[in-house]
């Protein structure tokens, strides 16, 4: 049998290995410096101005919507086409999802569409650039800013992305960086652009919500002096001033993200190159209708997600895919689908233009790792699946 590709897959190599190695043989191997030097490195590659490494982008997302001051009975606006994490942190604040439905072409979270989402409740707005293809955030901005709202960044998929600033054509900046949002959040799972095992991060721009970040991340706790209610204790002494969580992240974890920082533009050319084959090999394929590329943006390709223009099709192709040895998948089923939300009282039919991508994609293989030969063996076995 051929051999099986992922869908996405990690890029480990003899430089990773060593630096985890190093950092192994340290004394340090969590809280140490490893976590600040790589907070840096993605401060300098992204040009936010603070970071705060967690744990994975699920703890990036709690602690970020923790910070935004999220609490009961607040609303906040969110994509169904996402995984679960993106909605289940506001339910972890108490607050309430709400789904906005998501554009036809780029499956990004629609701007007008969260327009009539607004309530009095309304909070916060999170939007994903969903698999890689940066939304729409300057216009998003111009929403949040005259509601007063908070927007964080879903940038899980999207960590070497960039798009345009639309008032200044020739101007491209990476997303991250905060310009048109409070926060914004990385994952760095094995899929996603660079890896950390597991593991996120939080960049803003604001030091109000950087300080906050930093307590939540370690149980609620602050040593720093300046902030201390009681300044008489001894150097020993801490405080608990919130209620915050465990959501720390290892400095051989951060060894790994530091070393595969430097790799990331091959990384993204890569993934580029996989995204431009599949357009040009597949693009007279009638059955099908190919992701897009607005003019801007420049999206890292976390995943390739084709659309079957019959959906009564999708389920025999992607078996077809699958007895191929290919890792095909289906990103994502909605979110108010899952059982969970349907007992919170979510309802299908909702976001029509959601459900209707959700009948219809398959999610093809994309990754640093794939050869030549692997690109060229899915489009053949697509072309032959859709026979």
């Amino acid at each position: 049998m051929s051999k099986y590709i992922h869908y996405s897959h990690q890029f480990i190599d003899g430089e990773d290995i060593a630096s985890v190695i190093k950092i192994l043989k340290s004394d340090w191997i969590t809280q140490g410096p490893k976590v600040e030097e790589f907070e840096r490195a993605l401060c300098k590659y992204t040009g936010s101005k603070y970071a705060v490494a967690v744990s994975n982008g699920t703890a990036a997302l709690h602690i970020s919507s923790l910070a935004a001051g999220i609490k009961a009975g607040d609303e906040v606006i969110t994509s169904p086409v996402t995984f679960v994490a993106s909605a289940n942190c506001v339910l972890y604040c108490g607050g309430k999802p709400v789904f906005a439905d998501v554009e036809e072409d780029t499956v990004n979270i629609d701007p007008l569409e969260i327009e009539k989402k607004i309530t009095r409740k309304t909070k916060a707005i999170i939007p994903i650039h969903f698999a890689g293809h940066p939304c729409d955030v300057e216009k998003i901005h111009g929403i949040a800013r005259a509601h007063h709202l908070v927007v964080i960044e879903d940038a899980a998929h999207a960590l070497g992305a960039e798009y345009r600033v639309h008032k200044r054509k020739a101007e491209w900046t990476k997303v991250g960086n905060g310009r048109f949002s409070d926060m914004s959040i990385l994952s760095f799972h094995p899929v996603k652009s660079i890896t950390t095992g597991e593991g996120g991060a939080v960049l803003t721009n604001r030091k109000d919500l950087y300080k906050k970040l930093l307590v939540l991340r370690n149980h609620g706790v602050t040593r720093e002096k300046s902030a201390l209610l009681k300044k008489d204790e001894g150097p020993w002494y801490y405080e608990m001033q919130d209620l915050g969580f465990n959501y720390r992240i290892t400095d051989f974890q951060c060894a790994l993200g530091i070393s595969q920082l430097k790799k990331i533009d091959r990384f993204i050319r890569r993934r580029r190159e996989i995204a431009q084959v599949y357009e040009e090999r597949m693009a007279d394929l009638e059955e099908i209708i190919l992701p897009v590329t607005k003019p801007f943006a420049k999206p890292s390709w976390h995943i390739y997600c084709i659309k079957v223009k019959s959906s009564f099709k999708r389920e025999k192709i992607f078996n077809k895919l699958k007895a191929f040895n290919l890792g095909v998948q289906i990103h994502y089923i909605p979110v108010y689908f899952h059982p969970y939300y349907q007992r919170l009282g979510f309802k299908k039919g909702i976001c029509k233009r959601a459900e209707n991508y959700y009948r219809r994609t398959i999610t093809l293989p994309i990754h640093p790792s794939m050869t030549d030969g692997d690109v060229n063996r899915v489009v053949k076995k697509l072309k032959e699946a859709l026979a």
